[in-house]
């Protein structure tokens, strides 16, 4: 196996491409990876917000159609990262110029703080009811409170800084591959095949007519679907810079994440539908037969979220600071988000955190309009492109506008089409530094 090269130059591997004999992930690694990053229980949730808001039938619409397109973008970026070997930041550098850079992968690195907090608080939430349930914890004892959350707390980011300290490469393909995805799937199925028949014995016609209230339109149902996928555009490159071939990359990325994405949106509407309105969705996995083991399974899937924030938390802090390597940034990461899950209040964060993701749908609008048509540029000189750094900002107010006065179309899929097609058009030709996309 081909070392990581993360822990073996003391140069900023961010902005230097990987080279090709040190790339190792294959179709199969790249589709076990994002299955399993699609995969978890916030994502579950976000499906149960969907019904009743709009009826069944526009929902499952929404979740395919918005899996497909968003795993798609998804996809499109991560076939860009392997053809250049640059990391996220890197493909920001080379978009927006090197000093213009700075900004969004700052925003980066703080959303990856956030959301690496996220994935802790909501392993340890879990973890507690898990606990709870089995041991039959009576209110007040060692597992309820603050006492039971510290300690899963702890539990969790020592995992997660443990993780850290090995090679991201190693962790992909010796466990997410052969050991993560075939547990996770058993999981899935379980409580899949638990909650249909639960469905069945209510009567499927019923499921499927089921009107909407109107609270969301399908343009909008589709926007919050393709925001998980969307949430991951600025990660993906550092992940696919590792690809062996640009088809086989894109191929594996597309297809596991539209998987995860559609199947886990799909059994958050199918567990919402079958148990009493108001049913907390973890409590409802727990009470389906089996369904301690097969939560506890995706809970320890959705370390590899917590994982894949970090690492790439990590990549982005190397890249502004080189002298950091990549290791011991992770690390760094990792101690920062364990203390953060512990005291700060995560879940009024979450809307800052939607919020300041909103600012990379137009910025990997602009980069794959610039970098995404079959050339991809691998250095770049200028310290800014004025131009780039227009059309993103211009993209940021088109989401937002959308959002407050035609929140019927969405916002995702217009930003991105305007911010795409813009700097297709006004991309600079015959810049040099170009090399023609691997097959």
């Amino acid at each position: 196996m081909a070392s990581d090269p993360s822990s073996s130059s003391p140069a900023n591997q961010a902005l230097t491409p990987v080279p090709q004999g040190n790339r190792v992930f294959h179709f199969h690694e790249h589709a076990a990876l994002w299955f399993s990053l699609g995969t978890g229980l916030l994502v579950m949730q976000i499906g149960a917000y969907l019904v009743p808001a709009v009826g069944t039938r526009d929902a499952l619409v929404a979740i395919v159609l918005g899996s497909l397109v968003g795993a798609g973008l998804l996809a499109w970026t991560a076939r860009l990262g392997c053809q250049t070997g640059l990391s996220s930041a890197g493909l920001m550098h080379a978009t927006y110029g090197s000093a213009f850079a700075r900004l969004p992968v700052l925003l980066n690195i703080a959303q990856l703080l956030g959301w690496t907090t996220f994935e802790l608080v909501i392993m340890q939430e879990g973890t507690v009811a898990i606990l709870q349930q089995a041991l039959g914890a009576a209110p007040g004892g060692l597992l309820d409170g603050m006492s039971g959350k510290l300690l899963a707390t702890l539990l969790w980011g020592g995992v997660l800084i443990a993780l850290m300290t090995g090679s991201m490469l190693t962790l992909v393909r010796r466990f997410v591959s052969r050991f993560g995805l075939p547990l996770v799937v058993a999981s899935l199925a379980w409580l899949t095949w638990q909650f249909g028949t639960r469905l069945h014995a209510q009567g499927f016609d019923a499921f499927w007519n089921r009107p909407g209230t109107g609270g969301m339109g399908l343009f909008s149902a589709m926007d919050l679907v393709i925001a998980m996928p969307v949430s991951w555009l600025p990660l993906v490159a550092d992940y696919a810079r590792h690809g062996k071939r640009a088809a086989s990359t894109l191929g594996g990325t597309w297809l596991g994440y539209a998987l995860a994405n559609i199947w886990c949106y799909a059994l958050g509407v199918l567990v919402v539908s079958t148990v009493e309105p108001g049913t907390n969705l973890v409590a409802a996995l727990l009470l389906a037969q089996g369904g301690l083991i097969a939560l506890g399974l995706i809970l320890l899937d959705e370390m590899d979220n917590a994982y894949g924030d970090a690492h790439s938390g990590a990549v982005s802090v190397h890249s502004l600071r080189p002298r950091w390597s990549i290791r011991a940034a992770g690390l760094g990461f990792a101690v920062v988000c364990t203390a953060f899950a512990l005291v700060l209040p995560i879940h009024t964060l979450e809307p800052f955190l939607l919020l300041l993701s909103s600012v990379f749908v137009p910025l990997y609008g602009v980069i794959l309009g610039r970098l995404g048509s079959g050339v991809a540029v691998t250095g770049a000189t200028r310290t800014v492109d004025w131009s780039a750094a227009a059309l993103w900002l211009l993209g940021i107010a088109s989401y937002h506008l959308l959002a407050k006065f035609a929140p019927e179309f969405g916002s995702a899929l217009p930003t991105l089409a305007i911010t795409f097609v813009l700097a297709a058009l006004s991309r600079p030709r015959g810049a040099g530094g170009l090399t023609p996309a691997q097959a």
